[in-house]
Order: C-alpha cells, then structure tokens, then sequence
C-alpha cells in the first residue's frame, strides 16, 4: 500500500498541484474536492475520514491538531498519521520533504504520529 495525501484546507492550493505535478503516482487530494470531504469540515471529522481512507493529513495546524489526534487516539480511533508543514521552509523544500517521504516510508510508518517537517 502506497501512502497518500489529504491536504488540509489551509494549506496552500500550491502544494497540491506541485505534488501531483512531481510525483504523479502519488495520490493526493485537498479538502474541497469531489471527493474528499468538503470545505469547513470539523478537524475531528477530517481525521475519522483519514482513518476510514487510510489518508495522512498533511496541514499546517500546529496548535489545535496534536489535542484533536490525541481526542480521537483516545477513543480507541486510529488513523495514518498527520504531517505538519514547516513555516520556515520554502514550499519546495516542504514538497521534497513530502516526496521524500512516500518515496521512502511503509504504508503505517506514521500511524497514529503527528510528524513535524523536516523529519529528522
């Protein structure tokens, strides 16, 4: 099983596009599309759709999202994982820490984690 993306709706439309331009074998979606779950969608929401579509949440959203995975860890939920965007790093520099990451990880290397870019 390879990884995928799901793009939180913060996340600048950039990465999205780039990444399926990069790594067209990479299946990537962002909040807001046809089929992944819609624009305003609760964050707890977000990760019980992760967890059901064997998603990672990539966002931005270092404050409230580590207290969301822990809400939902601790209901006995699971999901494969968060990846957090570094603020410091140029958007390319995040869209190769991304690549890198489905180029080199196991299908539930990140499960249950909140990762911060870059990994070390």
């Amino acid at each position: 099983m390879t990884l995928k993306y799901l793009m939180d709706e913060n996340v600048d439309p950039t990465y999205t596009t780039q990444l399926r331009r990069l790594k067209p074998d990479l299946f990537v979606l962002a909040v807001g599309e046809l089929t992944a779950p819609p624009r305003g969608t609760l964050d707890p929401e977000i990760l019980s759709w992760c967890e059901e579509h064997g998603f990672i949440l990539v966002t931005n959203n270092r404050k409230s999202m580590p207290v969301h995975l822990n809400d939902h860890l601790a209901q006995g939920r699971h999901m494969s994982g968060i990846l957090i965007l570094n603020a410091k790093l140029s958007v390319g520099e995040n869209l190769e820490e991304l690549i890198l990451i489905a180029d080199a990880s196991f299908a539930d290397e990140y499960q249950d984690r909140i990762d911060f870019l870059p990994l070390p």
